[in-house]
């Protein structure tokens, strides 16, 4: 039987605090942990076939024009190599995941530089990389491109713009204003795990062993490449050596494995190089923001502008959605929302963790920094007095809101009382010593998602889903909710995820993975407790479950006891409804950083750094704790040192490598401190769960350099705010 629910009113059962297994909430160890740091989880290039063979990709190098030809003959006499695979069905563009467009393609239009054209097969990967590198291309070259997202006319769409009141009154009438404009560079999401595929065919139906994300849409969209029935198509990805963003859609690997394997007849292996990844998967848009800000004597918002610039390929749907949080952030009645869109011939834009509020809320942030600043008002008082009490955009309540005590916590865990407000007030020896803080904000979604769970005779249960887990903990969550449910220790729960033959969840991306399909496992265990509770003569809600025993009347019964040999399965799916409209639904936090910056070079230090963050139940305290701190380090590398670089000349990327894109390294980041506060969010969802993955990076960068602010008094507009844009400042 399947247990269904639509979204459309508050859960306020709050069940899983009436459990007595006592697992949800702690800080369960990753079940799969071993395996991973054995190196015995098999990852996508990882799986072993016989006879399999292996590609290598072709890139274009020219930024747009036509591919007219390729000189093939002198490639498959070389040693080793098989076939040179071309043409229209070869992905152009990776795919976005959830978008509702086809991915596209064809190789023979070249829209830009790096853009894979063909590939290279091989019996060895030695093979088809000296193959790939000797094959020769014919290009009919287009002078128009279009690579600086300032120099062309761009789109405005209709439905991304928005405004209320009068905001250039507001601005003049104001008693404190900011208009700043700001800029942040295109970002990648550098998973650690390179794009890699493994296609295999036997007969009609297509096996895919990916690095991917979204494995029920990502069925679609190879499907959908190839001219084939999905119903054909199996992908597996149970372990994914990180995302962000990156393998939410399919990538070209993807389909031109799948296209040799079907013309060879054999496995075919293509893993992308480093700089492969960087060149033809997913990055994030640049942005050119302006910010403005009218404010009253005592500093209260009376007016909002956020007017931003991005760009994206032609042909693409998505663009960095910099303004989503903008409406629900802060009081303010007069406002202007705007959002440009430059086509550019650069490598695709798309997600990239936290799309929107990752760059968006930073820059606000920075702008509510420098009207604190101006008005003389404590930058943390200065955002609790501009908390609103409903959504000013929409005029409807929030499901929960908790910016006010991660401010009030946030600020008192780390000391906030003793910052100096005046720059540059505080030194040590040759270092400016400051302390910035930004609020962090970001959406809130529950997706449609179903699982299987099965409670075998021997009292173990499975839970099956085809959800992945990309690094973030799904399979402990999971373990968890089951645990809770049934009544079971950890040891005697498995779950099964990342295969197309399961039940098809949510997928792993915009941070509604562990509540989707967390839900879904939740609802499948309902409908098993309902027959256990029938099986022994009471009222569900009067069941108790813990350590393999059914209690009921005073009277405890192993669970074996009951199934007599049986076993019993269900199913349960979860899908959006009304309150998703009816209420605002986001999640919240605060950032606190101290940072050491060298009046001699202009070098920043990050010290220390605390985030207090709001996002319903905390179903796991150790992987939670660990996204947050993964999401401030990605602050700090946004606010010091990453700048994916595009050449002036054509467009392609010049720092396409982890030696010259500067991730944030352990030598970059201190000691970080999370504080996750109690919260339960009945609209949310059944497990009154919200989403955290992506909460950690929501205005981290500005906390930095807003600190940088207060230790030196420079203001860096331009992100990332490297040495020689703070040294410029203090000469």
């Amino acid at each position: 039987m399947t247990r269904h629910l639509k979204m459309d009113a508050p859960d306020r059962r709050h069940r899983l605090d009436d459990m007595a297994q006592g697992v949800i909430g702690t800080a369960l160890d990753r079940p799969e942990g071993a395996r991973k740091v054995t190196g015995t989880a098999p990852y996508a290039a990882e799986w072993q076939r016989d006879d399999l063979c292996h590609g290598v990709l072709v890139r274009a190098p020219a930024t747009k024009g036509r591919l007219t030809g390729l000189a093939t003959e002198a490639v498959t006499a070389m040693p080793g190599v098989l076939a040179v695979i071309s043409g229209e069905r070869m992905l152009r563009n990776p795919a976005q995941g959830m978008a509702n467009e086809a991915p596209v393609q064809g190789a023979a239009e070249i829209a830009y530089f790096g853009q894979p054209v063909a590939l290279v097969v091989a019996e060895s990967f030695e093979q088809a990389r000296h193959g790939a590198q000797a094959l020769r291309l014919a290009i009919e070259r287009e002078a128009d491109f279009a690579i600086d997202p300032e120099a062309v006319e761009p789109e405005v769409p209709e439905d991304k713009q928005s405004s209320s009141g009068d905001l250039d009154r507001a601005m003049r009438e104001a008693t404190h204003r900011i208009d700043a404009t700001y800029t942040t560079p295109a970002h990648s999401s550098a998973p650690m795990e390179p794009h890699a595929s493994i296609a295999e065919w036997d007969g009609d139906r297509l096996t895919l062993r990916g690095s991917y994300q979204m494995l029920k849409f990502n069925r679609n969209e190879l499907a959908d490449s190839l001219g084939i029935d999905p119903q054909n198509v199996r992908i597996l990805s149970p372990y994914v050596g990180g995302g962000f963003g990156s393998k939410l859609g399919i990538a070209p690997e993807a389909v031109a494995a799948a296209l040799a394997a079907r013309q060879l007849g054999r496995p075919v292996s293509v893993a992308m190089t480093r700089p492969q990844v960087f060149e033809t998967t997913m990055r994030r848009s640049e942005t050119r923001q302006r910010v403005r800000l009218a404010a009253d004597a005592d500093g209260r918002l009376t007016g909002i502008g956020h007017e931003v610039l991005v760009s994206s390929l032609f042909d693409e749907e998505f663009s960095e959605p910099v303004t989503q949080a903008t409406p629900f952030m802060y009081r303010g009645e007069n406002r202007v929302i705007g959002h440009h869109i430059a086509r550019l011939n650069r490598t695709c834009a798309g997600s990239v963790r936290a799309p929107g509020e990752a760059v968006g809320v930073t820059v606000f942030e920075n702008a509510m920094d420098e009207l604190a600043h101006q008005a003389g008002i404590d930058p943390v008082e200065l955002r609790r007095i501009n908390i609103s009490d409903e959504d000013p955009s929409q005029g409807i309540p929030f499901s929960s809101h908790k910016l006010a005590a991660a401010l009030d916590e946030g600020s008192r865990a780390f000391g906030w009382e003793r910052r100096r407000p005046e720059p540059g007030a505080v030194r040590e020896g040759e270092w400016l010593i400051g302390m910035g803080m930004a609020s962090a904000f970001r959406v809130n979604m529950l997706m449609e998602s179903e699982s299987r769970v099965r409670l075998n005779p021997d009292g173990t249960a499975e839970v099956e889903t085809d959800m992945t887990d990309i690094g973030t903990g799904t399979y402990a969550v999971l373990t968890q909710i089951a645990c809770e449910m049934l009544g079971l220790p950890a040891d005697r729960v498995r779950v099964r995820l990342g295969d197309t033959d399961l039940p098809p969840a949510s997928g792993s991306g915009g941070s509604f993975g562990a509540a989707s399909s967390g839900t879904s496992v939740f609802l499948a265990c309902e409908e098993i407790r309902g027959r256990i509770a029938e099986a022994v003569g009471c009222a569900e809600s009067e069941l108790t479950l813990t350590d393999g025993a059914a209690i009921a009347g005073n009277r405890s019964t192993p669970l074996t006891e009951i199934l007599g040999g049986s076993s019993i399965e269900a199913r349960g799916h979860v899908e959006p409804g009304e309150t998703e409209d009816t209420v605002r639904q986001a999640t919240y936090g605060a950032y606190f950083a101290e940072v050491a910056v060298s009046a001699v070079t202009g070098e920043a230090r990050v010290r220390r750094m605390l985030g207090a963050f709001a996002a319903g139940r905390i179903l796991n305290r150790k992987t939670a704790r660990s996204q947050c701190i993964g999401g401030m380090v990605w602050g700090i590398g946004m606010a010091l040192t990453e700048d994916l670089v595009h050449d002036r000349r054509h467009g392609q990327i010049v720092n396409h490598d982890l030696a010259e894109y500067h991730v944030a390294v352990n030598a970059d980041v201190p000691q970080l401190d999370v504080l996750l506060l109690e919260e339960r969010d009945d609209w949310a969802n059944p497990l009154q769960a919200k989403g955290l993955g992506e909460l950690g990076i929501c205005g981290a960068a500005a906390a930095v350099t807003n600190a940088i602010y207060n230790a030196t008094g420079v203001r860096v507009r331009d992100y990332p705010a490297t040495l020689d844009k703070v040294l410029a400042g203090l000469e």
